[in-house]
């Protein structure tokens, strides 16, 4: 039988698994806000993906707690657990990977993203950041709202104080997107240490049923 210091271990990564799906459930939908600088920075399908691991992360905690309360000798469900948890790990990885990578060019990209956006939300980027063009004044810039109200202001003062929307766009972006792969990594190590202490929970199981049917073929008279 698996001890109790063994079941704690293996409640409390479980629990940490169900607090990993409700944040990162809770982020996904509250980033989907109207909100500017993070609605450029994280896409539509990105919050997609962060919804999809959010629901795995669930039903993979659904599936480990109907897997554990099961009799002890039957493994069925604590094998599914450990090949759900396999198949979380690899969508950890693929997710957290691709916004780590995304950070690697993270001035070129957010061009492109600024450059799709309209012309009014740019000009409301523009007042927020008080900044004029992504690269310099004559990129992407927009002549209208407070900050960049004419064409002299963003040919003269801007240019003279270097104030392009470049800098605070991607220094948002790399705060935010280092802390969502960060964390997003950080669910690995939950999902190993469930996975193992499963592995644990299995063997335990199986060698007291072991024992259990030794000593039932010894009439029930245990150990000497």
């Amino acid at each position: 039988m698996p001890s109790k210091k063994l079941m704690g271990s293996w409640a409390f990564f479980d629990f940490c698994l169900l607090t990993a799906g409700v944040v990162t459930l809770a982020l996904s939908i509250v980033w989907r806000r109207p909100n500017l600088l993070m609605n450029m920075v994280l896409s539509q399908s990105d919050l997609t993906a962060g919804l999809i691991l959010a629901i795995t992360l669930l039903v993979s905690w659904i599936i480990s707690v109907g897997a554990i309360v099961q009799p002890n000798h039957v493994l069925g469900g604590l094998y599914l657990l450990n090949w759900v948890l396999i198949i979380d790990g690899i969508f950890i990885l693929v997710i957290g990977t691709f916004v780590w990578f995304y950070t690697l060019q993270e001035r070129a990209n957010y061009h492109e993203v600024f450059s799709t956006l309209s012309t009014q939300t740019r000009i409301a980027i523009q007042d927020q950041l008080k900044c004029c063009g992504y690269f310099n004044s004559s990129d992407l810039s927009e002549v209208g709202g407070t900050f960049c109200a004419n064409q002299t202001f963003i040919d003269v003062t801007n240019n003279a104080t270097e104030n392009f929307c470049v800098t605070p766009i991607t220094a948002f972006a790399d705060m935010t997107l280092n802390n969502i792969f960060s964390t997003i990594y950080g669910y690995m190590a939950i999902v190993i240490l469930l996975f193992l202490a499963t592995m644990c929970i299995i063997y335990k199981r199986k060698e007291g049923e072991r024992f259990r049917r030794i000593d039932e073929k010894r009439g029930g008279r245990g150990f000497v």
